[in-house]
């Protein structure tokens, strides 16, 4: 039985300025009733990290217990979960050696070449060292089954998950703009995409659009958008919709609650891409977005 929706808009993918503001100011408790995914909010952005590196961790266990490899796609944001992931590997001796992990993906200069790993906006050099290189060497995953988006070789990691039998996990956030990866909305005049092509997307280099500069400058870099790479390597939307489980945890507080709300409850629409997780298969069982308590609050209505 389909879950309820708001009045007269199942069909449409332009929402009224009143079915808008039902989204933007529904009780946070009543989130969960009205997704066709599951919602979980919980109680501070602490708990967020604790369950997103528990997450991991037990699912690594489980397919250790039963000789299965573990192939999860990871991003890199949200980050605090994964020195705690780390922490938890080691104290509890869960083997990394059977992992197979996938980046989502890879900020490049403007001239479409990988940033140095010591380059403060490197993903890889992040990963390394606040979750690998913090594993004991006993259990840590080998480094030829780390794998990130190569600019110079895109196929290559898309075969390689195809060759894997696909993911487990696709775990991730939710951009501003309701991208998951580097997966932004096409916004230029000269583009034009079918929902059906863009949820086929593969691994590709993207120019980042200009809002991505604005938000992740001041989220990262204290505002300077002259210090953020032009260019990126993301996963397509293919190999992230067709995981058999999919995790999205928001932690970004006042400038993520709408794009957590539209994942949530608006219809799916390319104008924002995470909202064609609502069609994977049976999502209530198979997709999860989690939100602390602030992120998940009502937006406040601009007044009339």
């Amino acid at each position: 039985m389909d879950l309820p929706r708001f009045e007269g808009i199942v069909e449409k993918v332009t929402l009224t300025a009143e079915d808008m503001e039902k989204l933007l100011t529904m009780p946070t408790e009543k989130i969960d009733s009205w997704s066709p995914l599951r919602v979980v909010i919980l109680p501070d952005i602490d708990t967020l990290y604790q369950t997103f590196a528990r997450s991991i961790a037990d699912k690594i266990k489980g397919n250790d217990e039963a000789g299965k490899p573990t192939k999860i796609i990871l991003p890199v944001g949200p980050t605090p979960q994964y020195p705690i992931l780390a922490n938890l590997s080691n104290k509890e001796r869960i083997s990394w050696k059977n992992v197979w992990t996938f980046n989502m993906d890879e900020y490049l200069d403007w001239q479409g070449r990988p940033l140095p790993q010591n380059h403060p906006m490197s993903f890889k050099g992040y990963m390394k060292r606040n979750l690998f290189n913090l594993l004991k060497k006993e259990i840590r995953i080998p480094e030829e089954q780390a794998w990130f988006p190569d600019p110079f070789n895109p196929d290559a990691i898309d075969k390689k998950i195809k060759e894997l039998g696909g993911i487990d996990t696709a775990y991730g956030g939710i951009g501003y703009h309701g991208h998951i990866a580097f997966n932004e909305p096409v916004n230029t005049f000269y583009v034009r995409l079918t929902p059906e092509e863009f949820k086929k997307s593969r691994t590709r280099v993207i120019d980042l659009n200009s809002d991505t500069f604005v938000i992740n400058s001041f989220c990262g870099i204290g505002g300077n958008p002259y210090g953020l790479p032009p260019k990126a390597v993301t996963l397509g939307m293919r190999p992230i919709l067709e995981a058999r489980t999919i995790e999205l945890y928001c932690d970004g507080g006042s400038w993520q609650q709408t794009s957590f709300r539209i994942a949530c409850m608006h219809p799916p629409t390319l104008d924002r891409p995470v909202t064609y997780v609502q069609e994977h298969p049976n999502p209530k069982k198979t997709v999860t977005i989690f939100a602390d308590k602030i992120t998940a609050a009502p937006v406040r209505a601009a007044p009339k």
